[in-house]
């Protein structure tokens, strides 16, 4: 599951969120981008996605698309998961919720944490960190696998960041998720070495590399 888990989440935990056809599917288009295919190197399975959306954002270990879809972005990631980790609850943290979606969004676009839309907090918990009133850091769980959360949005106004709040974030969605019965596992671009040294520390360890792509129809 975790080498393909947009598609364990779509066709499992998080179906009620997908539009789907055959062996693809896809976030609905307001709460995420990502898609999935139930077997990358299938071709008809991208014929199936190709009925869904001309332009594909998908993750996995390895990704080969059939001709007729062009590259538009691929940066180098890994996969790290908290098999053996213990999450940490933080009584200063604070729930969010949708009338806090303007904040975030605002953040998401200062902090730059990756794909994040107007309702993607429908598709766990997230949890925030105010300064003065004003959010300044938060991280909340978005892909959901049968046994696995992802802990996901970690970001901090770069006003706020070497403070150690991404951390205590992570470590208090990663408690919520163990308190479930699930492990949390995370995604992060190969070349934020700083991030994965945190996380290292933090008790999660590298599963896989993998990729992060976009392809567009021709």
């Amino acid at each position: 599951m975790l080498e393909n888990p947009v598609w364990a989440a779509l066709s499992g935990p998080q179906a009620c969120f997908a539009e789907a056809s055959g062996d693809a599917a896809r976030f609905l288009s307001d709460v995420g981008p990502w898609c999935a295919v139930a077997d990358p190197g299938d071709r008809h399975a991208w014929d199936d996605l190709a009925g869904l959306t001309d332009r594909a954002l998908l993750t996995a270990p390895a990704i080969h698309p059939p001709k007729g879809w062009k590259p538009v972005m691929v940066i180098a990631g890994v996969q790290m998961a908290g098999h053996t980790m213990t999450g940490v609850h933080d009584p200063e943290t604070v729930r969010l919720t949708e009338t806090d979606v303007p904040e975030m969004l605002d953040l998401v676009e200062r902090a730059q944490p990756g794909p994040f839309g107007k309702r993607t907090i429908e598709l766990g918990n997230y949890l925030g960190l105010r300064h003065e009133g004003r959010l300044v850091a938060m991280a909340g769980e978005r892909f959901r696998l049968p046994g696995w959360t992802e802990v996901s949005a970690v970001c901090t106004d770069p006003a706020f960041r070497g403070q150690g709040l991404a951390a205590r974030l992570t470590m208090a969605v990663a408690a919520g998720i163990l308190e479930r019965g699930d492990l949390p596992f995370l995604h992060v671009a190969a070349e934020n070495a700083a991030a994965i040294r945190l996380y290292e520390r933090l008790g999660f360890q590298v599963n896989h590399e993998v990729v992060f792509a976009s392809y567009r129809r021709l």
